[in-house]
């Protein structure tokens, strides 16, 4: 091939290390707030305008921290199962000691500015695998390695 080419127009899809930078954020967000219940990450890894779409926490990185400051020793997060694609990262996981059962749980961020720009949630307490469906888990802490 000779000559020259022009480009048009800019490609549909981005081709950069986002999705694995916005990975690393989301996992050390939930480590550091529920397992090692840090509140001053927070600051650090929340955008200012932090929009919280779970009914039952407030708005804001202030109720946030508050909300980390005061977990229980008991609550203790498991991440699993981490996906991204551009600035969304949905994280699967299992969380001891937020409710009277271990609960598994999804948690969806839209990264803004490198920092957790909004959040969504969906919880459901874990059910032992029984019956036909013995063997298989809700949630497995090592799914997530299987699929780096």
């Amino acid at each position: 091939m000779t000559g020259t080419f022009a480009i048009t127009r800019p490609s549909d899809v981005a081709f950069d290390d986002r999705p694995r930078r916005n990975k690393a954020l989301v996992l050390e967000a939930m480590t550091a707030l529920f397992q090692r219940r840090d509140a001053s990450a927070v600051e650090r890894l929340y955008a200012r305008d932090y929009i919280q779409h779970n009914p039952g926490i407030p708005q804001g990185r202030a109720a946030l921290q508050a909300l980390v400051a005061g977990l229980s020793e008991a609550v203790h997060y498991e991440p699993g199962l981490v996906i991204a694609e551009g600035d969304l990262v949905a994280i699967h996981g299992r969380i001891h000691g937020w409710a009277d059962r271990p609960q598994v749980v999804i948690d969806l961020f839209r990264i803004e500015g490198g920092k957790l720009a909004e959040h969504w949630d969906v919880l459901q307490d874990e059910v032992p695998a029984s019956g036909a469906r013995a063997g298989i888990p809700m949630f497995d802490p090592g799914e997530g390695s299987r699929f780096q």
